[in-house]
């Protein structure tokens, strides 16, 4: 199975996707959107810029735990990962974004 993005509505009627690695782990996720368009915007955005590896911060909360954040070419944030156990599987995640965001097709979960 390829990687998919997950597009969803929330409890408060706000729209926010996922993007899934081929084993179905959550790799990247977007923030809440007013709009709907908004979201599909944010997925397309992934798509573009998800395959230049230079597009992600390698960052790291106040706990120690490594995580990235994907940027557009505008400087804007348009996803952010998980916390990982180590910096490895950190770069494990952002290489599986460079091989899944470019040709990942869509799966419209909102119109349930």
């Amino acid at each position: 199975m390829a990687g998919k993005f997950e597009l969803k509505k929330s409890k408060n009627d706000k729209f926010y996707f996922s993007l899934l690695a081929s084993n179905g782990q959550v790799i990247l996720s977007s923030e809440m959107y007013e709009a709907k368009a908004s979201a599909v915007n944010g997925i397309e955005s992934v798509k573009k810029n998800g395959g230049d590896a230079a597009r992600y911060d390698k960052l790291s909360a106040k706990d120690g735990s490594p995580y990235f954040t994907l940027k557009a070419g505008n400087g804007q944030v348009i996803g952010q990962s998980q916390m990982y156990a180590s910096e490895a599987t950190r770069d494990a995640g952002i290489q599986s974004c460079v091989n899944h965001a470019p040709g990942a097709a869509v799966d419209d979960q909102t119109a349930a």
